[in-house]
C-alpha cells in the first residue's frame, strides 16, 4: 500500500506540473509567439552553423570537402601562435573595442542626460536628429570622406597644410596615427545613436524625485550626480555585460573602409581578428585558419561575458544577468 501511495503520489504530483506548464503556455502564449522569429534567428544562424566549426581542426581542400579533409587537430591554432599574429590581433581588436564601449557608453550617457536637461522642444528635436544622422551613414561613405581628407596628394589637410607652408603628413602610412582617428571616427557615428538607449532610461525615471530634489535646493548638477546618474546604473551595467560577449568582434566594416585589410604598413595598429579572418578567406582562401581564429574569438568572448558576470553578481547581484 505504501509503494502504491508513492506512486500515485508521482503520478499526480508530474500532472499537477504538466497542467501547470500548460496553464503558463496558455498565459503567456502571446510573448511566446512574438519570440519565435528571434528563436527562428539564432537557430538557423547560430545553432546549425556549429558542424562548421570542424573546419579549425582539419587541412581543408575543396576536393574532399569538410569531413573529408584531413585531420590536423590544434595544428591551425600552433600556426597562429608560432607567428605571433594571435597576439597582435588580440590585443588590437581588445584595445579598439574598450576604447568603443568605455568612450562610447560614457559620452551616450553624457548626450542623454544634455538632452534631458534641455528645455527648447523645438532645439532638442533638431539635436537629437543631427546626432542620429551619422548612424546612417554607410562605412563605405566614411572611409571616402576620410580618404578625401587624409589623401597624401589630394587631401583635404595636406591642402591647407601646404597652403601654410607646411609638410604634407602621410597619414596612410603612419600606424600610430590612425588608432585615434579610428577611435574618432566611430565615437562620432555610434554616440548620438547609442544615446537612444540611455535617454529612455531616463524618461522613465519618476519627476516627483526631481521635483522633490529642486524644492530641497539641489541644482543640477547635483540632481544629475544623484538621481540620474544612478538610475542609469544597471543600464550601463547590462550593455556593458552585453557589448563584452562581443569585445573581440571588431568594427569590420568601418576599419576595413578606412584603411582596407590588405595596407601591410598599418597592419602593426590596425589589423583586427575580422581583417585577418577576410584576408584569410578571401586572398589566401585559409578557410581552416580563418575558422580556428573565429573559433578562438567566440571562446574568448563566452569567457569574458561570463567573468564579467560573475564580478557583478558579486558586487551587485541585482544587476547581473544570470
Amino acid at each position: 500500500m505504501s509503494v502504491l501511495t508513492e506512486k500515485e503520489a508521482s503520478m499526480e504530483h508530474a500532472e499537477k506540473r504538466t497542467g501547470s506548464w500548460w496553464k503558463k503556455f496558455k498565459n503567456n502564449r502571446t510573448l511566446l509567439i512574438m519570440c519565435l522569429p528571434a528563436v527562428a534567428f539564432f537557430v538557423v544562424f547560430a545553432y546549425l552553423p556549429m558542424p562548421g566549426l570542424y573546419l579549425a581542426f582539419i587541412k581543408y581542400n575543396y576536393s574532399d570537402g569538410i569531413f573529408g579533409s584531413p585531420f590536423v587537430g590544434f595544428e591551425n591554432f600552433r600556426f597562429l601562435v608560432m607567428t605571433g599574429d594571435l597576439w597582435r590581433l588580440t590585443f588590437n581588436t581588445v584595445a579598439y573595442n574598450l576604447a568603443f564601449i568605455l568612450l562610447g557608453n560614457v559620452l551616450q550617457i553624457a548626450v542623454a542626460v544634455l538632452l534631458n536637461e534641455l528645455r527648447g522642444k523645438w532645439f532638442k528635436k533638431v539635436s537629437q536628429t543631427l546626432m542620429f544622422l551619422p548612424h546612417f551613414i554607410s562605412a563605405v561613405l566614411i572611409g571616402l570622406i576620410a580618404y578625401n581628407i587624409l589623401s597624401y596628394d589630394y587631401g583635404l589637410l595636406n591642402g591647407i597644410l601646404q597652403s601654410l607652408g607646411m609638410e604634407p603628413l602621410k597619414v596612410y602610412t603612419s600606424p600610430n596615427a590612425w588608432p585615434f582617428i579610428i577611435v574618432l571616427t566611430y565615437l562620432w557615428q555610434a554616440t548620438g545613436y547609442g544615446s537612444i538607449v540611455y535617454f529612455a532610461a531616463i524618461m522613465g525615471l519618476d519627476n516627483e524625485i526631481v521635483e522633490a530634489a529642486e524644492i530641497d535646493g539641489a541644482n543640477a548638477f547635483q540632481r544629475i550626480r544623484h538621481i540620474v546618474l544612478p538610475w542609469l546604473k544597471p543600464t550601463f551595467i547590462i550593455l556593458l555585460l552585453f557589448s563584452l560577449g562581443g569585445i573581440l568582434k571588431g568594427n569590420f566594416g568601418l576599419i576595413y573602409n578606412l584603411v582596407g585589410a590588405n595596407n601591410t604598413a598599418l597592419y602593426a595598429t590596425t589589423d583586427i581578428i575580422e581583417t585577418y579572418v577576410f584576408r584569410s578567406l578571401m586572398t589566401n582562401f585559409n578557410f581552416s585558419l580563418g575558422s580556428a581564429v573565429s573559433l578562438y574569438q567566440s571562446l574568448f568572448g563566452f569567457a569574458i561575458v561570463l567573468t564579467a558576470n560573475w564580478l557583478v553578481r558579486k558586487l551587485s547581484p541585482e544587476n547581473s544577468l544570470f
